[in-house]
């Protein structure tokens, strides 16, 4: 089992106490209940003793003791006889289950997620012709022959997270580091802790990650590989080609694999196209693409794009998950391609985007965030505000937006909203005087 660093496992709980009042134990038990939560530890982590804890956050060993106390009686940790305290397994939920769950809420902001398929043009197809595959029996290792055809050399996957989740179980093993951007898309934070890996966030700006920092974090930390975005979710930032070529040159040079992620490569509202890091660092880089960003998430068709060796593992990594991708599906994927261009709906998305961003001005002055070039979302910062209560309040007023700390290995970014710049107007129109309602109830 992973063990929490006393040190850093303080300066987590620091963080969270600026924004905690009250007594000392009450204030640290809230503290630990939130590290479980937003998934900034995984299940099953071991904790440090209390005596350690105290020693570093320089408070009494009893105060400790009774948080402690309080997580067992509400079954986040568990005590284990002559081993220690650990984050109980069924007591933690990820960040992913958190964002998908269910609820009654009208406007949906909190995924950023094609809201529904009425922009596609349909083809005309009947069942024989979904049917219909050269080797007659579906199980097409690589991908139905049909799909191929219009996506090349490549190896089809069932939608972008699945992607993510083989090249992490391809490259990683248990307790290594895997670089990632700061904020990042939780569901490659949830495939690297699935697989016992851990996330080490790397310095970014506007551009992508930090050039001295990448080598920093490439000498401190020796990791499996580097998860970047090409698009970034969630600042909706498009990564720099100038920075990319540097950033790629500094992975080939240390010989260091990169999983860089284009499922919102294709959705940018302006500007130019983002760099590949393919481009410069051929033999080591695997590219994630998906048909969920530009077509409809409920497809599920997304594709690898990787050199040998590397794809032929990820292809015997895939058949040992789900044999195949469905073949119906790939085949109506096709047809969707055949028959749709993206240039109408990239449009809509922008006047989306900047429908819902005067809304905010107008609504809520106080709030900022960075101009998204693409993507399907805004992040927001709202000063002095403890996000995951205020997405906690939203929900309960029919509004679902994703709280800051979902997006980072460390649960920060506490201060921030992403929100889905994707759905219509008029319920964009619906969901801002609710955020504005609960925003002022803060104050």
């Amino acid at each position: 089992m992973p063990s929490a660093d006393v040190d850093h496992f303080a300066a987590l709980l620091r963080d969270r106490l600026r924004h905690e009042h009250g007594p000392l134990s009450r204030r640290l038990a809230a503290a630990l209940t939130d590290l479980a939560r937003t998934g900034a530890l995984s299940p099953g982590t071991r904790l440090p003793s209390e005596r350690d804890l105290a020693r570093v956050l320089e408070c009494s060993r009893g105060a400790v003791a009774a948080a402690f106390n309080a997580l067992f009686e509400d079954g986040i940790c568990e005590r284990r006889h002559g081993s220690g305290t650990y984050l109980a397994t069924s007591g933690a939920t990820s960040a992913m289950d958190r964002l998908l769950s269910p609820g009654a809420v009208f406007a949906d902001l909190s995924t950023s997620v094609v809201p529904d398929p009425a922009h596609l043009q349909l083809p005309r197809l009947d069942a024989a012709d979904l049917l219909r595959t050269p080797s007659r029996h579906g199980y097409d290792p690589r991908g139905e022959p049909g799909l191929l055809e219009l996506l090349g050399d490549v190896l089809v996957t069932g939608g972008g997270q699945h992607g993510i989740d083989l090249s992490t179980r391809c490259l990683a093993r248990p307790g290594e580091a895997v670089l990632v951007e700061e904020p990042t898309y939780p569901g490659a934070l949830a495939a690297i802790t699935g697989c016992g890996a851990r996330a080490v966030a790397v310095p970014t700006d506007e551009c992508g990650m930090l050039p001295g920092a990448l080598s920093e974090a490439l000498t401190r930390h020796r990791p499996a590989f580097a998860y970047v975005q090409a698009v970034r979710n969630p600042t909706g930032a498009v990564a720099d080609a100038k920075r990319v070529r540097e950033l790629a040159g500094i992975a080939r040079d240390a010989e260091l694999l990169v999983v860089a992620d284009h499922t919102l490569a294709d959705v940018r509202c302006d500007g130019p196209a983002p760099g590949r890091f393919a481009d410069t660092h051929p033999h080591g880089t695997i590219e994630v693409h998906s048909l969920s960003k530009t077509l409809w998430g409920g497809l599920r068709v997304g594709w690898l794009v990787a050199p040998e060796p590397l794809r032929s593992q990820l292809t015997e990594l895939k058949r040992t998950s789900d044999l195949a991708t469905s073949t119906v599906t790939q085949r109506f994927a096709a047809e969707l391609l055949r028959h749709n261009d993206s240039t109408e709906w990239l449009a809509e998305l922008t006047r989306r985007r900047d429908h819902l961003s005067a809304a905010l001005r107008r609504e809520l002055p106080q709030w900022t965030w960075p101009h998204p070039a693409g993507g399907l979302s805004l992040w927001v910062r709202l000063p002095g505000t403890d996000t995951d209560a205020f997405a906690e309040r939203a929900r309960e007023r029919g509004v679902a937006v994703a709280p800051g700390s979902m997006f980072s290995p460390d649960g920060r970014y506490r201060d921030h909203l992403r929100l889905s710049f994707a759905l219509t107007p008029e319920l964009l129109d619906q969901a801002v005087p609710v955020l504005a309602q609960v925003w002022g109830e803060r104050l």
